[in-house]
């Protein structure tokens, strides 16, 4: 498969699943908390009640090469799911109404496919909020909403990656069942 989804004009890229978990060392605490989702993955039924989340929504935050992709594409073979790493750069649209075209294209592309979705850098859109003092800077403060209200509709698992937990505004971070630092 080519690196991109080519049937769609949408900037996603299938993570390799040929990761090998042998060399992969993580401590024992990340382990714990890895596992928690590895067990979302096999055990999850969809929600009888429509108020309950339908999915299941993780924040990874470390360095780079701290293993936040590594690690998605170990919860991907194990669950023998793709993960499909999204690039927000390419989503986000400075034109109105495009961001928001783009994510439904994306939500609506995944629904049925199950995939696990892998949102690599968002520590810009999901950035701390400041005085908003113009209107691209409101814009990009829907754009965060609407990204934030898609993922928690979407019934499969969404991680999205930060390099720093501090640069993720408090209103995102609160909305995630696992935060995982590497």
């Amino acid at each position: 498969m080519d690196s991109q989804h080519s049937d769609i004009n949408l900037p996603i890229k299938l993570i390799d699943n040929n990761f090998s978990s042998k060399g992969f060392v993580i401590n024992d605490n990340l382990k714990a908390q890895v596992n928690e989702l590895k067990d979302w993955l096999h055990y999850n039924k969809q929600p009888v009640d429509d108020n309950l989340k339908k999915g299941y929504q993780a924040l990874f935050f470390g360095p780079a090469g701290s293993g936040k992709t590594s690690t998605a594409a170990m919860l991907g073979k194990d669950a023998e799911k793709d993960v499909y790493k999204v690039d927000l750069t390419q989503i986000v649209s400075k034109y109105i109404g495009e961001t928001e075209k783009n994510l439904d294209l994306l939500f609506a592309r995944a629904e049925d496919k199950n995939w696990i979705l892998f949102f690599d850098e968002a520590d810009a859109l999901f950035g701390k909020r400041t005085e908003v003092k113009d209107s691209h800077g409101r814009y990009t403060e829907l754009a965060a909403d609407y990204l934030l209200q898609r993922i928690e509709n979407y019934r499969g698992m969404v991680i999205v990656a930060a390099k720093k937990k501090d640069n993720i505004h408090e209103a995102f971070t609160s909305r995630f069942q696992s935060i995982i630092h590497f």
